[in-house]
């Protein structure tokens, strides 16, 4: 970043840490909410946006050429009169980047001078043209669309250091997304009373990137189509550049018929949950106990300081106190075995996770049990336990559906065809693989800032949408048009910033 920018940061940051300084606490004769002679007048010259990081983000599209790719293989318009299918595309993302909810939030974005005068457009789309776009959708359209994607993000990937091609870890798991409405096509009712589509997602671990979303309706259950997804994310994997690939799912994506195929495939290792079948059961009861050994689970995180007292379990009281059966967790061992899927012509290796619970009412202990949970995987070199811990870790995906649903907003219907709903969730979830690009653009050379920017990096893949929306994107600013050249003045300070303008940089050179 230029000198001039890094004095006006470091200028900034000393205020702000002088007005946050404890030992100087001022006047405490009142509140130190003092405002009160407040008017509201209009600017005639001076404009602004809340959304300052949206020229940035507009920036790194025509950096890794996106732009280009969705127009060069998604064909839906006859006469682009004014607009292309980049404009309609980035149009959705744009509007999740900038607080958007819904199709109704882009009349705010087309009303607004100063955001058109950002981003460098006369006009853009009205939220009935976006629905109408939507519409134009075929499932052979959306598939087009996520394959200029695709290109894109291998692109991106090109930039990475070695080791992140070290193992690409494929989730992928289906959700319910919920709808009110009567006259929307494709939609279905599951087996819990909810009507909706059951869209089908399917995610890069390590990055957060969406590889792929399937919408269906909302009767069919999780693992249909997967497996067609799943050899498609391993397609864009290898092209990629990863070297190993590890495929995780629950128990509804055990697809024992696909395992003898994708375990030919040297570079494909797979761990998936089997259901608790009666006969699985009697297997592990009849290991031998020396086959068992503890469990242990690493701590959440790193204890810095000292281990803080620990909270009363209120909850844990009032169960008690009214005799309701509460189960509680002893212990945890693991085993392994092998075992043949029906499906399948090889035997791979099972492991068994076996929790001794005990069932108590009140201060009553009653008895124990033991639940038994089970992990097929072709993978004979890693420990049993690393094994559990890496089938576990595909729950995190639980979290990035709660991103896509409330913090962008992807996964909702508010089109009237299962396809048109379609298009939407993948064009707005663009908004959540801009963050993670955003995020791996290219470490910079110098050795002492390359350890900083790495843990920048992993911080801004696990941020909520929602904090790195307040990090990078509202950032009020000055939008001053001179010459050739769109102005962005920043009229604000917060820490994130240094690492705004480093990687503005970056994407600029």
């Amino acid at each position: 970043m230029k000198d001039k920018i890094g004095r006006q940061l470091a200028w900034r940051k000393r205020r702000i840490l002088e007005r946050l300084d404890k030992s100087k606490i001022g006047d405490c004769v009142r509140p130190v909410h003092t405002a009160s002679n407040i008017r509201y007048e209009i600017s005639d010259r001076n404009r602004g946006i809340a959304h300052g990081g949206i020229g940035a983000f507009h920036l790194l599209a025509r950096r890794i050429g996106l732009i280009e790719a969705i127009d060069k293989n998604l064909h839906l318009l006859k006469f682009h009169l004014p607009y292309h299918e980049s404009d309609h595309v980035l149009n959705l993302a744009y509007n999740a980047l900038c607080d958007g909810t819904c199709l109704q939030d882009l009349e705010l974005r087309r009303q607004d001078e100063v955001y058109l005068d950002a981003v460098g457009a006369v006009r853009i789309p009205d939220p009935t043209t976006a629905g109408d776009f939507c519409r134009r959708f075929q499932a052979e359209d959306v598939r087009t669309l996520m394959q200029a994607f695709d290109e894109v993000r291998q692109k991106v990937w090109s930039r990475q250091p070695k080791e992140f091609f070290d193992l690409a870890r494929i989730d992928m798991d289906g959700t319910m997304v919920e709808t009110g409405g009567e006259c929307k096509a494709g939609m279905d009712i599951n087996y819990e009373g909810k009507w909706g589509y059951h869209p089908l997602v399917v995610s890069l671990a390590q990055t957060g990137e969406i590889l792929s979303v399937v919408n269906r309706p909302g009767n069919r259950p999780s693992h249909e189509g997967a497996a067609d997804e799943v050899d498609r994310a391993i397609r864009v994997c290898v092209a990629g550049g990863f070297k190993k690939i590890m495929l995780r799912g629950d128990t509804d994506f055990s697809q024992t018929k696909h395992l003898d195929r994708w375990n030919k495939d040297e570079r494909v290792k797979f761990i998936f949950g089997l259901d608790s079948t009666k006969k699985r059961i009697v297997l592990a009861e009849n290991l031998a106990e020396d086959a068992w050994e503890p469990l242990n689970r690493p701590a959440r995180y790193e204890i810095k300081t000292k281990e803080r007292a620990r909270p009363v379990k209120v909850k844990e009281q009032i169960v008690k106190q009214r005799k309701f059966d509460n189960i509680r967790l002893h212990g945890e061992d693991v085993a392994e075995m092998l075992y043949r899927p029906v499906a399948c012509k090889k035997a791979y290796r099972l492991i068994v996770v076996r929790k001794n619970l005990t069932l108590s009412m009140g201060q009553k202990r009653l008895f124990d049990e033991y639940r038994y949970f089970f992990y097929l995987t072709n993978d004979k070199e890693r420990p049993a336990q690393e094994m559990v811990f890496e089938a576990n870790q595909r729950c995190n995906q639980e979290n990035l559906h709660a991103q896509l649903k409330q913090g962008v907003c992807a996964l909702t219907a508010p089109v009237d065809t299962m396809e048109a709903n379609w298009a939407y969730m993948v064009m707005t979830s663009l908004a959540w693989n801009l963050k993670a690009w955003w995020a791996l653009w290219p470490e910079p050379r110098k050795g002492s800032d390359r350890e900083k920017h790495r843990i920048e990096k992993e911080t801004i893949l696990q941020m909520e949408f929602k904090t790195f929306i307040n990090a990078f994107m509202r950032l009020p600013c000055q939008i001053v048009n001179t010459g050739r050249q769109i102005v962005y003045r920043m009229m604000s300070w917060n820490p994130w910033l240094p690492s705004f303008f480093q990687r503005l940089n970056q994407i600029r050179c």
